[in-house]
């Protein structure tokens, strides 16, 4: 028997996963397609590249989500021992989430507000306080501390057409200066407007993720007569060109100052969650897909990123899957040199952001994997995406597998209906879970509890 965990539309209602309600699952090939009617807290996936479907298996079908108010049954559903509450709300249009090192919660609010807020927990994991760090931007999203480590001077913060910095120090909750342009040629338009930015360990590099300007280069000619030239430094191999997309499907690097352009790796058609591993100094992406050719084609992806990789858009996908609709003219010469991705997600989930797990609190096995955000899209005839999943990881390496974690914000009522819409992931110094979603202004915790776990299967046994 399942159990159904109602979640209250009023108050910090909890939810927790009991283990009588989760009926562990694996899917691989094509049984890990589906939609959200299928998905089911522990659920385990992996889809690798001899799975993806040809273009126009399934029709492309434009299904748009209805975002509606949180309904007073609305049920979230998770795990075993892990319980979902509320941390803020009222933060409309709250994107990313970055942890001070003091520990305070800085959140972006892309839209209309444009500004960055910063929440200070107590120590019971509630919110102490709330204070504007700064208001006024254009699309700010990325956030970023700078110089890594426990003392950084300033704050980093990515908008659709440039890099900014503001003074800080520990304990700041507003800026103590204006925002200061440190890179102002980043592209605008085109519908990928977001724009997340990290540091390499040591501080000497910026990182800065660039979606490209369409679905699939539409508008790329003419080419350049040379190619081998054009891919040289500051481009790279796969990298695009022309008013509309060049610069663009890229992870960028700067110095600290927005000196050096340089293409790190190209070919990430929409790279929104940007993030550097700890310990091992990778650099991360969770990608947006093409849209157009079908359901289960090509499927979104989380990877690690290689200097100089070529990851297929808008050419190839998947590896050597060929895509003829770019205005650029057919690639021939990047047959087989479109790295495959660590972990490919279901087409038209949007993954968004991404953060590794330090450890404290969730299970220790779990240390060091990956928890990512799903926006979900709007290419499908029925919908997936819109919840949290896990990444397995071993020896700092993805398995392939990704498991269903936190979800539940579709709406039965219709199916066009969502009531939440995940943005990203981010862990708190005591090893909870942050994540955002933008549709209601929320920021939710998600703690675990070995006690939990004890008392529900103490509780199933006594039933049995």
């Amino acid at each position: 028997m399942k159990t159904r965990i109602l979640l209250s539309a009023s108050a910090l209602a909890l939810v927790a996963g009991t283990a009588a309600s989760i009926a562990m699952d694996y899917r691989g090939g094509n049984s890990a397609f589906g939609d959200w009617h299928g998905d089911t807290p522990g659920l385990m996936r992996k889809i690798e590249a001899g799975d993806v479907a040809k273009p126009g298996a399934t029709p492309s079908a434009a299904n748009r989500s209805k975002v509606v108010p949180r309904p007073a049954d609305a049920q979230i559903k998770t795990m075993p021992g892990f319980t979902v509450s509320d941390f803020a709300t009222g933060l409309e249009g709250a994107r990313v989430i970055r942890i001070a090192p003091n520990g305070d919660v800085f959140v972006s609010q892309s839209m209309p507000s444009g500004s960055v807020t910063v929440l200070r927990p107590s120590k019971d994991g509630k919110v102490e306080s709330k204070e504007t760090f700064v208001t006024g931007l254009t699309r700010a999203y990325g956030i970023a501390f700078y110089p890594p480590g426990p003392n950084p001077k300033y704050v980093y913060i990515g908008m659709e057409g440039k890099v900014v910095r503001l003074p800080y120090k520990n304990g700041d909750m507003k800026a103590t200066g204006p925002a200061e342009d440190i890179v102002t040629d980043l592209k605008i338009g085109g519908g990928h407007w977001t724009r997340d930015v990290s540091f390499t360990p040591d501080g000497k590099l910026m990182y800065v993720a660039v979606g490209s300007g369409s679905n699939i280069a539409e508008e790329m000619s003419p080419r350049p007569a040379d190619l081998k030239a054009w891919e040289k430094a500051p481009h790279s191999l796969g990298s695009t060109w022309g008013a509309k997309e060049e610069w663009r499907a890229n992870v960028l690097t700067y110095t600290p100052d927005g000196k050096n352009k340089q293409v790190y790796a190209a070919g990430i058609r929409n790279c929104s969650g940007l993030t550097v591993q700890p310990g091992t100094g990778t650099v991360f992406c969770a990608t947006n897909e093409r849209d157009l050719l079908g359901d289960n084609t090509p499927p979104d992806y989380v990877t690690s990123v290689k200097k100089g990789g070529y990851y297929g858009w808008p050419w190839y996908y998947i590896g050597a899957n060929e895509d003829t609709r770019p205005d650029g003219g057919a690639r021939p010469d990047l047959k087989g040199k479109a790295i495959v991705p660590d972990v490919l997600l279901q087409p038209h989930s949007a993954p968004l952001g991404l953060s590794f797990n330090p450890g404290g609190m969730f299970p220790a096995e779990w240390k060091g994997d990956a928890f990512v955000a799903m926006h979900g899209s709007w290419n499908r005839s029925l919908h997936t995406g819109y919840k949290i999943v896990r990444l397995p990881f071993k020896n700092n390496k993805a398995t392939g597998e990704y498991q269903d974690f936190v979800l539940g914000f579709t709406a039965p009522s219709g199916e066009e209906n969502v009531w939440g819409r995940p943005v990203d992931t981010q862990f708190m110094h005591d090893g909870s879970l942050l994540f955002s979603d933008d549709a209601n202004g929320v920021i939710y915790r998600v703690t675990y509890s070995k006690d939990k776990v004890a008392a529900a299967e103490d509780t199933g046994a006594k039933k049995n």
